[in-house]
């Protein structure tokens, strides 16, 4: 998909009015608010917490799987001032239909809460994502305050080069 970006969430953390969704490329972060509770459901799945009980997107997931369908990718298809949309696109393969691939509209919070569950694919258009502001900067710094910082954040893999006493093997 050359037009598209592949992105993963990279940190999730809860602010005043819901809760910030940061996705990068290992490049460039990106930056959506979403509500409370679907950043408490993605932040669980990211984080491996199991609520007691399923929460929607969980049923949501479970009934996919029962049906024969799946996540195959979400994509983030537009941004319009603070609002962004998105597709979710569903494959649908049992011993009742032949494969079915559905794209249906959907909130970016949603698709994510899903692609998160079914270990589906993210992307961002490309010309979507490059007209976006690049906060890596702003996550760097929010990540440097560290007890501030609360909710899933992407561990990332240490570069032996910052140890230089320890072998390399």
């Amino acid at each position: 998909m050359k037009d598209h970006v592949r992105v993963e969430p990279v940190a999730l953390m809860p602010t005043s009015a819901g809760c910030a969704v940061f996705l990068g490329d290992g490049e460039k972060v990106i930056v959506f608010y979403v509500e409370p509770a679907i950043g408490a459901s993605i932040n669980a799945v990211m984080s491996g917490v199991k609520p007691p009980r399923p929460l929607t997107h969980d049923v949501f997931s479970q009934m996919l799987d029962a049906f024969g369908a799946k996540v195959d990718k979400a994509v983030i298809v537009k941004v319009d001032g603070d609002v962004f949309y998105a597709r979710l696109f569903i494959t649908a393969e049992n011993e009742i239909m032949e494969r079915k691939v559905v794209e249906i509209d959907a909130r970016p919070s949603d698709c994510l809460a899903l692609a998160v569950r079914q270990d589906a694919s993210i992307y961002v258009r490309q010309h979507v994502w490059d007209e976006l502001r690049d906060m890596s900067e702003v996550l760097a710094e929010l990540k440097g305050k560290g007890g501030e910082m609360q909710g899933y954040v992407k561990e990332e893999p240490e570069d032996p080069d910052d140890h230089p006493d320890r072998d390399s093997d």
